[in-house]
């Protein structure tokens, strides 16, 4: 009974083993595809889910590719861009259905929604009679030969389909993809990076707007609640850090809205809230051009609203940064360096609090 538990464990070891493709093992295929592949180069293009290229130009004008990639019912493709984005660009899409049948297809991507990925469409010149998608080891092996006198381009693009929604075999439309990358390739050493479209503008939104409502924005008000007794200077280092404060997190946000537009970007909950910050900062320029003076008794009212309003604010800005830091992907370092900005600014914020209240 030990024998036969531990001969069944070795099996399911084999087969997990068998299961994963590598480029550092040769690749042995039960069904062959239509050409041969065993002299290709073969390169990791999509580590987070798995996508393996193996590709050679077999031919003077013909170019062979096999992506590989784990078989988890959803359609699986491969895109050629000239610019990195994928509206525009022409892809090979194949998939395998429930009932073992397999389908690979040209399509045009003409549009962000489905109905603009156009089937049997696109400037791919696929050779007759060699294309396949093969099942084997839990994985799907997508092989195609492209006739081109030129080496394709090197900005490729990889996409993942929801699972469980295959195109439909009455119009073939793809669903939304459930994930995607944009590479920039180069066919002679096969090297293969993750290119992330208009980083720089990215980066100018994330900081802008860090620095001005994150950070610049929570110093001047402790500015204005702990250091009152400089009279005049904190009443204008206070509105020049703020104003400084306002035009940075403006900018932040313009950049925000071209982002949104040039990416095509789905992120309404994290514009509303941005939007509803520069309102906030709005009406608080507004109170600052209409504030009542001091001997006026309607200045207490304005002490609460323009401060209850300033910690609104400060409050939304920085849940939204972290929100924004998430959809960005920007990673860890993002996150840290943020938490422990407020942290300090906290901190210290503390400290001059009890030092107020000890003074008074």
């Amino acid at each position: 009974m030990k024998l036969f538990v531990l001969l069944w464990l070795l099996l399911l070891l084999l087969l997990e083993v068998n299961s994963e493709d590598s480029c550092t093992s040769n690749l042995n295929l039960k069904n062959k595809p239509l050409f041969d592949t065993s002299s290709f180069h073969c390169v990791s293009v999509w580590d987070e889910q798995g996508y393996i290229l193996r590709y050679l130009q077999t031919d003077t004008k013909v170019w062979s590719f096999l992506l590989s990639a784990p078989n988890s019912n959803s359609f699986i493709g491969m895109g050629f861009s000239k610019d990195g984005k994928m509206v525009g660009s022409s892809a090979i899409v194949g998939w395998i259905s429930n009932d073992g049948s397999s389908t690979m297809k040209r399509y045009y991507l003409g549009g962000q929604s489905s109905a603009q990925v156009v089937p049997d469409e696109g400037n791919l010149q696929l050779v007759n009679m060699t294309s396949s998608i093969i099942a084997e080891n839990s994985r799907i092996y997508m092989a195609f030969q492209l006739s081109t006198a030129v080496t394709p381009t090197n900005r490729l693009i990889y996409s993942l389909g929801p699972n469980g929604r295959l195109p439909s075999p009455i119009n073939y439309q793809l669903s939304q993809h459930r994930a995607h990358i944009s590479t920039f390739f180069d066919y002679k050493s096969g090297e293969s990076k993750s290119k992330i479209p208009y980083a720089n503008l990215r980066s100018s939104h994330g900081v802008l707007n860090m620095l001005s409502w994150g950070i610049l924005i929570p110093i001047g008000v402790m500015v204005a609640r702990y250091f009152r007794q400089y009279d005049p200077i904190w009443f204008y280092t206070h509105t020049t850090i703020q104003s400084i404060a306002f035009l940075l997190g403006f900018s932040g946000i313009v950049c925000g809205f071209v982002l949104e537009d040039r990416l095509s970007a789905h992120v309404d909950k994290h514009k509303a809230i941005g939007i509803f910050i520069l309102v906030l900062a709005c009406l608080q320029v507004i109170a600052f051009l209409a504030r009542p003076g001091k001997e006026s008794k309607a200045r207490k009212y304005w002490n609460w609203y323009h401060q209850i309003l300033g910690r609104v604010l400060i409050i939304l800005a920085a849940a939204n940064i972290f929100y924004g830091i998430h959809l960005g992907g920007a990673g860890t370092a993002w996150n840290v360096g943020f938490a422990v900005t407020l942290v300090a600014l906290c901190s210290i914020s503390i400290v001059l609090e009890i030092r107020l209240w000890m003074t008074k």
